[in-house]
């Protein structure tokens, strides 16, 4: 999927969030990668392979 050069990383990869950003939606808190990972601004992921990654977000201490 990625034209970059050096290619991006994959969305296997446990550096995926690295990617390009592809298209970029912060009104509905998500944004699509080239490497076909949606990122979350919670820090959660869906893969393309349909695996979701849990968010990652420290919860906030009260």
């Amino acid at each position: 999927m990625c034209q970059h050069q050096p290619e991006c990383p994959s969305a296997l990869s446990t550096d995926r969030e690295a990617a390009v950003p592809m298209a970029f939606h912060p009104d509905q808190g998500w944004s699509l990668l080239c490497n076909g990972v949606l990122l979350f601004e919670d820090t959660g992921e869906l893969l393309p392979d349909g695996r979701i990654i849990a968010p990652r977000r420290p919860l906030a201490v009260a």
